[in-house]
């Protein structure tokens, strides 16, 4: 999908001069507020060895939000690691995994 369009995004993984490397992560998008930037989230489990038990936990980034790919709202996204993009964001999307509304 991201091939068949062209974009002039600078920051882009696909089109532009930015290597991703390092983590990967799957979340959703709870904000796309931003000029391309959007916040992706994901839970994770943590063990409570006082109580023997799981809390769930969240882990919220900023990533780069490319044209060609223009990730919205409840999307379910790949992002990966890349350099510093700016002063908070150092992720970017590679991927939609689904669309919000989509089944």
């Amino acid at each position: 999908m991201a091939e068949e369009k062209q974009c002039k995004d600078k920051k882009c993984p696909i089109h532009g001069n930015v290597k991703p490397r390092g983590k990967i992560f799957i979340g959703r998008v709870k904000s796309a507020k931003m000029q391309n930037t959007v916040i992706v989230e994901w839970e994770r489990k943590f063990y409570l060895k006082k109580y023997e038990r799981y809390e769930t936990r969240r882990s919220r980034v900023a990533a780069h939000n490319p044209e060609c790919l223009n990730a919205r709202e409840g999307d379910i996204v790949k992002i990966q690691e890349t350099r510093p993009l700016s002063k908070t964001k150092h992720f970017t999307i590679i991927e939609i995994v689904k669309r919000a509304g989509e089944q």
